[in-house]
């Protein structure tokens, strides 16, 4: 899977791919030295878990876009893969095209999801209600905008759907990153899938 995708990236226009690790401590090593725009990192790596590499990652380069790609797709993994840092969650079973659309989603700042995935977050907004959502602190457009996020809409598709700018789209992304404490859409997702205590 690792060869078959760096010989995908490194055969398309427009990406170079700089270096495919086995391990997360290959990647603790190298990624801070090489760089990229843009990980894709698995869950099950062996040895340290691809969750605790994206934290550590994440904390030593805070601006850096992590893609989940894995066959995983339990609601928890999600969540803790999220709330460590990554930028978007992604199944396996995705076309090579749709991958390379997805990094390039994730390189201009958005959160790249697979459907499935993005249904499952649609769920949990919808089993936990109103009264446990993050999104009882929103208006009702910021909610309307965060949910379309959260089914997979980028933000072109989320202005068309709502008929306003992309402007005004990121002017509400950037009251509910406020609003919410977080820094990016996959970070107020990750609020939705937070366990109830």
């Amino acid at each position: 899977m690792r060869e078959g995708l760096k010989m995908v990236l490194s055969g398309s226009p427009g990406f170079t791919c700089v270096c495919a690790l086995a391990d997360a401590e290959s990647a603790l090593h190298r990624i801070p030295l090489e760089l990229p725009d843009v990980v894709l990192m698995d869950i099950h790596l062996p040895g340290q878990s691809g969750i605790e590499c994206v934290r550590q990652l994440r904390a030593q380069i805070p601006n850096l876009r992590i893609i989940m790609l894995t066959i995983e797709a339990n609601s928890q993994r999600v969540f803790h893969s999220l709330q460590a840092g990554a930028s978007g969650y992604l199944v396996k079973n995705l076309p090579p095209a749709e991958i390379l659309e997805c990094i390039q989603e994730a390189h201009r700042g958005g959160a790249p999801m697979s459907s499935q995935i993005a249904r499952m977050v649609v769920q949990s907004f919808h089993q936990r209600g109103a009264a446990s959502s993050p999104q009882q602190h929103l208006t009702p457009r910021e909610a309307e905008v965060l949910d379309l996020f959260a089914q997979g809409y980028r933000t072109k598709e989320v202005a068309e759907s709502l008929t306003i700018s992309t402007g005004t789209v990121e002017s509400h992304l950037r009251n509910i990153y406020a609003k919410l404490h977080v820094r990016s859409i996959a970070g107020a997702v990750a609020l939705s899938l937070r366990p109830r205590n």
